[in-house]
């Protein structure tokens, strides 16, 4: 059986978008999914929690034990997809690791290129929206909420709900347990 897949979301601090894209795609994902969801930042400091304007608009318990981290070279490497919140996150880690281009996306521009692949799943999916992504429209950014209140927050968990809903399902498929015969 194959590694799980490890998917990284990457904002600002790890306070606000990027935890609850994590924690809403472990939920999407479901138990027993053969892929792994995990967050930094990359500005961030480590041991914090979720916003509180954040966790309110998440099912209730769900971000509580979260804790926030700095976004590292090692994180990086062990992605096999790296989804940011922004275009200027994305900007971010390729100017420091320009080789990890194939995997880097903004989570919107992400969704946008794999509508654009259909049949394709889990790995098999990442290698060829690395080839054939869409570009980057800021349009496709998750806009931050921190510190604007709790309308700036619901609006923010709205549309990575939506996102989320167009790339969890295609990655979670493949990574699905394999079924014995």
């Amino acid at each position: 059986m194959s590694e799980p897949l490890e998917v990284l979301f990457v904002c600002t601090a790890n306070i606000c978008r990027s935890p609850v894209m994590e924690l809403l795609a472990r939920e999407m994902a479901g138990e027993g999914a053969r892929v792994t969801f995990a967050s930094a930042g990359t500005h961030g400091y480590d041991d914090h929690p979720l916003n509180p304007d954040m966790a309110v608009t998440l099912t209730p318990g769900l971000g509580g034990e979260f804790r926030s981290r700095r976004l590292t070279r090692e994180i990086l490497a062990e992605a096999d997809l790296v989804l940011t919140a922004e275009g200027s996150h994305r900007t971010h880690i390729l100017d420091e690791q320009p080789q990890l281009h194939r995997k880097v996306f903004t989570l919107g521009q992400f969704a946008a290129t794999i509508a654009q692949i259909p049949g394709l799943t889990g790995r098999e999916l990442i290698a060829e929206a690395g080839a054939r992504r869409t570009p980057p429209r800021p349009a496709d950014d998750v806009a931050d909420p921190y510190r604007r209140g709790a309308e700036a927050s619901e609006r923010a968990t709205g549309t990575i709900t939506a996102m989320l809903g167009e790339i969890v399902p295609r990655l979670a498929e493949q990574a699905a347990p394999e079924q014995e015969s």
